[in-house]
């Protein structure tokens, strides 16, 4: 409990960070690409997916890195089996905002 409770504050304080790392000026929101989805838009997907997955009793996400790009999240790094790789999969698909789900994700038995 506590580490999920560590887990999680540590994905919500990153996501502020990051989303105030944009050093804008401008009043309009930051948008990256043609989805235009702003990069604050795409950190909290980012840390609603890690969120998930970490509070996941299935699946040991602490080897999984989450990238968002105009809602589409990208999963990269390892995993014990093909089986938590789907999970990782399923549940990234479940947040509210993304659009499209990438794994990039190794399977390593003893990870």
């Amino acid at each position: 409990m506590c580490r999920h409770t560590t887990s999680i504050a540590l994905v919500l304080a990153l996501t502020f960070c990051v989303g105030g790392c944009g050093g804008s000026t401008a009043s309009t929101p930051r948008t990256s690409g043609a989805a235009g989805m702003s990069s604050t838009e795409d950190a909290t997907i980012t840390a609603r997916v890690k969120t998930a997955l970490l509070n996941d009793t299935q699946l040991n996400a602490t080897r999984i890195d989450i990238v968002t790009a105009n809602g589409v999240v990208t999963m990269s790094g390892t995993v014990r089996s093909k089986a938590e790789e789907q999970r990782a999969i399923q549940l990234a698909r479940q947040v509210s905002g993304v659009k499209d789900v990438k794994s990039s994700l190794q399977v390593s038995p003893g990870s």
